[in-house]
């Protein structure tokens, strides 16, 4: 294991928000360019000792626009991560994915803002003290696969001050997709995230708040699945509403029971190669002419879905079904545990992750590449966008195949279990 490093931390935040006029992603119904800004989209980032996570306000990054990122930063590249918060109020964010073309000019802004936030709260870097605790269940998150069904409802906290007791950073979570604003929205946005970290930031002057979604894949606020393919506004799909639900997170972070730490910092990654299965059963050259033909006599926000798939099933679908490979990494901030792992995955699988240990411990998904849906494989059997659709959104031949969930699962819980054995070992 990495021998553990001094406790030094620092943090910033860097502007990321282009100018109107890209394409959006998240929502095939939203075909126009943005109009402007809601909020500015940031890039966030804490270093603490060799290691440091940056998070931006994007729906994802591609794996290789994250190796970039973490090639060209102050620190090691297996000692970073790079995360989105998973808006789907920001332009497209990643080639080849979201349905739609990305400005090479943005991704160039998106790389180097990343870049650029992590060098910086390097450069920041102070003696510091870090504590954590658990907010209570805010109670903005819903299954949206299953009524009634699992959510992750911890909102893990930990907060950073200098040692002359000036603030330096709070980090949250909660997992819920950021997708209050809904296809009709052409202004971007963080959506949610932006009113956690501006209440957090708010109550302490001169903090840098950093908000992680979790791993969200099946969870969103409550609202339907099919109004996301509408651009008619609805009362639950407003900044007003995304701002009461983002202070609702903050309030739990705010109340929650912090203890000072102790210890230094490690990190630990794997690589993870999962396999693509095709779910597709009639001829892809079939299919095609299918999802044309309903193009012709759908509605237009479902006739560019369907174009979309069309389209797909003519380049894309035709390439080899050949495996993805994964970064999972853990770090372990005096004690604190952060857990990554890329993808859209769902709540259980960081219930399975986090155990039943009783340390403060951040699992998230979103991290180094974000490919698309990545579900347990109890959840096949439903079927689904997210099991048999949603790959061809984000620009692969094939859907993951059933187990990979658990093959990621299994990589995190194996990286933490190296950790609890250095320090047992250490302490002895």
């Amino acid at each position: 294991m990495p021998e553990l490093s001094p406790l030094l931390a620092g943090a910033s935040i860097v502007d990321i928000t282009p100018p109107p006029g890209l394409m959006m992603s998240g929502y095939a119904a939203r075909t126009q360019p943005a109009t402007g800004s809601h909020d500015a989209l940031t890039a966030r980032a804490i270093a603490v000792g060799d290691t440091a996570i940056v998070v931006a306000d994007v729906i994802g990054l591609h794996e290789e626009s994250c190796a970039r990122i973490r090639s060209r930063c102050a620190l090691p590249d297996d000692r970073v991560v790079v995360i989105a918060t998973h808006t789907h109020g920001g332009p497209v964010s990643m080639a080849g994915r979201g349905g739609t073309a990305f400005d090479a000019g943005f991704l160039a802004q998106l790389e180097d803002g990343c870049v650029a936030a992590i060098d910086r709260a390097v450069a920041a870097q102070r003696p510091a003290t870090l504590s954590a605790g658990m907010g209570d269940n805010p109670g903005i998150a819903f299954n949206r696969r299953h009524d009634g069904g699992v959510i992750d409802p911890t909102v893990p906290v930990l907060r950073i001050d200098a040692a002359d007791g000036k603030p330096i950073a709070i980090l949250a979570a909660h997992a819920c997709h950021p997708v209050v604003l809904a296809a009709y929205n052409r202004q971007y946005t963080a959506d949610f995230p932006h009113y956690v970290r501006e209440a957090l930031e708010a109550a302490d002057p001169g903090i840098i708040a950093v908000f992680l979604t979790g791993c969200a894949g099946d969870i969103s606020t409550g609202h339907s699945p099919h109004s996301s393919i509408s651009t008619v506004p609805t009362a639950d799909r407003t900044y007003t509403e995304a701002e009461r639900l983002g202070r609702r997170i903050a309030a739990s972070a705010s109340a929650a029971e912090l203890t000072q730490l102790a210890g230094g910092v490690a990190a630990a990654a794997a690589a993870v190669p999962l396999d693509l299965a095709r779910n597709e059963t009639t001829p892809l050259p079939v299919l095609a002419a299918e999802w044309r033909a309903k193009a012709a006599e759908s509605d237009p926000a479902w006739a560019t879905l369907y174009e979309c798939w069309a389209d797909w099933a003519k380049t894309i679908a035709l390439q080899p079904v050949a495996p993805w490979t994964g970064k999972v990494t853990v770090l372990d901030w005096a004690g604190v545990r952060l857990s990554f792992m890329p993808g859209e995955m769902f709540a259980q699988s960081a219930l399975n992750v986090r155990g039943d240990a009783a340390r403060v411990h951040f699992v998230n998904s979103f991290a180094d590449g974000v490919p698309g849906y990545i579900p347990p494989e109890a959840e096949y059997p439903f079927g689904g966008y997210e099991v048999l659709e949603a790959h061809r959104y984000y620009g692969l031949p094939a859907a993951f195949a059933a187990g990979s969930a658990e093959r990621l699962e299994a990589a995190a819980i194996g990286l933490n279990a190296g950790f609890d054995r250095a320090r047992g070992s250490s302490s002895t």
